[in-house]
């Protein structure tokens, strides 16, 4: 059990107990990456041992217990993520649970945005995080010991909410690669190294323990092996955000290659969508001479001509269970949900 002085000490006290400055010690219990590892641990210690809690513990616990606001993490930029249907869908399972019991949801960027707003852990009950945050915000959450919820990236010890993106990647790709496919390709999204348009080729995968779409390549590429298909390096490119722009680009890329693709992998649903629109505006017939897939199940990609053929993610879904774990009104367990292949048009079944 921590001891407790019986006079309360001030930030001013420690600091000068400990021979160094007051935003020292702020920053070893409030902004971690601002100290190295091994002198944040002297202080926390240090402080352990002469009973001191940390700067304002005391009144910063009182206001936690009771704000009744969540902090809702998002790993991209709040305007990209506010006009992602997935995204979008998300929240929307999030509001709809916590909606009834009034609890209010603070919705921010997980990245460099955050670091002019330090302090927010002291206002907020817990933390939903969809993707994975930068590593420093991450560790500074983790220090806090608030409630943490994950949706779409796995964590030890931490509660989440996924898809198996690899399996579901896997069954489309053996789906599309029952057509044969002579020439096929894959448009991946933020798959590289490096934050552009680019073939892999040209760089290397990020890591996949944190990223869903290097394990959906590795459910393409699994697939491939399975089929006997083989796509070179030179035919997977990698788009840096989740926008036409971006999408199109690359689709017109790889429909320029020679010999020109039969079948496009997409990774995303607005992927296959620019693909579409791009095969079109060059006279490519879809799906007669050139097969599409997608990923997510947005109704977009529903309403199409030729529909997309597509995985159906339960996005909605993962923020209604999140927001009922949260509220306790589920088992704090972490689930897989289904997401099945939903067939279109672009890449119709062969019977």
């Amino acid at each position: 059990m921590r001891r407790r002085n019986k006079e309360r000490l001030t930030l001013k006290d420690v600091a000068v107990k400990l021979g160094v400055s007051t935003a020292t010690i702020s920053n070893a219990f409030n902004r971690p990456t601002q100290l190295s590892k091994k002198l944040r641990e002297d202080i926390l210690q240090a402080c352990k041992d002469i009973g001191y809690s940390g700067p304002g513990a005391e009144s910063r616990q009182l206001r936690t217990e009771k704000t009744r606001v969540i902090g809702v993490m998002l790993s991209n930029q709040l305007s990209y993520s506010f006009s992602d249907p997935v995204a979008n869908q998300m929240l929307q399972g999030l509001s709809q649970i916590f909606e009834q019991p009034e609890f209010n949801l603070l919705v921010m960027p997980s990245r460099r945005e955050l670091k002019h707003l330090s302090g927010i852990e002291s206002f907020v009950e817990g933390f939903i995080i969809y993707g994975p945050p930068a590593q420093g915000r991450l560790d500074e959450l983790l220090y806090h010991r608030k409630a943490i919820i994950a949706i779409d990236f796995e964590l030890e010890g931490i509660t989440s909410i996924n898809i198996d993106n690899k399996s579901a990647a896997r069954d489309i790709a053996l789906h599309a690669f029952k057509h044969k496919p002579l020439n096929p390709a894959i448009i991946g999204l933020r798959i590289a190294e490096i934050d552009m348009l680019c073939t892999m080729e040209q760089t290397s995968l990020l890591p996949i323990e944190t990223n869903i779409s290097v394990q959906r390549l590795q459910g393409y590429m699994d697939a491939a092996i399975t089929s006997e298909v083989f796509i070179p390096n030179e035919r997977i490119w990698s788009v840096p955000d989740n926008n036409h722009a971006y999408a199109y680009q690359a689709a017109r890329q790889a429909l320029s290659c020679q010999p020109r693709p039969d079948l496009l992998i997409c990774m995303s649903d607005r992927i296959a969508i620019s693909a579409l629109k791009a095969a079109q505006d060059i006279g490519i017939k879809v799906p007669e001479e050139l097969k599409i897939t997608g990923f997510d199940g947005i109704e977009e990609a529903r309403q199409c001509n030729p529909s997309i053929t597509t995985i159906a993610q339960p996005s909605m879904d993962k923020g209604r269970i999140a927001a009922e774990i949260f509220l306790g009104q589920r088992e704090e367990a972490s689930v897989v949900l289904n997401a099945p292949l939903r067939q279109g048009k672009s890449c119709p079944d062969i019977y």
